[in-house]
């Protein structure tokens, strides 16, 4: 018998978006609540010492950082997505997030100090227990992650999910991909790569 091939990244992301934007919507305010602050326990110990964290407004299927962001010392900064125009290079800006985006998100006011993070929380379509990530298919994660490994190696990316975003199967990695190093969902931790 012949394997069947392996899903497309795109048809993987076309299934992810679906499943991520239906088990989103089948939470309670309450229960999405708890997920949230579940994903904000495991992770907060593993930012200690990290001066400036990079994170995200999220859309409405992504579970969202900001109780995590909440919990930060008042040493530590958080920095979100901001970008000049849709062809310009992700950078990070000073939070809040108030003024539309090129594509309507919310991002930080383009006066917020630009910061370069040590580690970077990173919202995903779908992920596999390799840590390679399916975004939206624009590639402004990796371009900005790469950008930013370039100058610090020692950068931390962590991949935020829903438990139903982890795969089973592993994700075909494209050249331009840049792995996480480890990604958290409400239940577990999973630790890819040495941080």
């Amino acid at each position: 018998m012949v394997p069947s091939p392996s899903p497309s990244k795109p048809a993987l992301r076309d299934a992810g978006l679906k499943a991520r934007r239906a088990y989103a919507g089948s939470l309670t305010p309450e229960a999405r609540t708890a997920l949230e602050d579940a994903l904000a326990n495991i992770v907060l110990p593993r930012l200690i010492g990290a001066k400036v964290i990079a994170a995200y407004h999220p859309l409405a299927a992504e579970i969202s950082p900001y109780p995590l962001l909440g919990k930060i010392g008042p040493d530590q900064r958080a920095v979100l997505p901001w970008f000049a125009d849709r062809d310009a290079r992700m950078i990070w800006r000073a939070a809040p997030a108030i003024d539309p985006s090129p594509w309507g998100v919310l991002q930080p006011s383009p006066d917020a100090e630009a910061l370069a993070p040590d580690i970077v929380l990173v919202p995903l379509v779908a992920a596999d227990r390799a840590c390679t990530r399916i975004g939206h298919g624009k590639g402004h994660y990796d371009r900005a992650i790469a950008h930013l490994r370039a100058g610090n190696p020692r950068l931390t990316t962590i991949g935020l999910a829903w438990d139903t975003q982890i795969l089973r199967d592993l994700i075909p990695a494209d050249p331009w991909d840049e792995p996480l190093d480890a990604i958290a969902t409400p239940k577990e931790w999973i630790q890819c790569k040495k941080t």
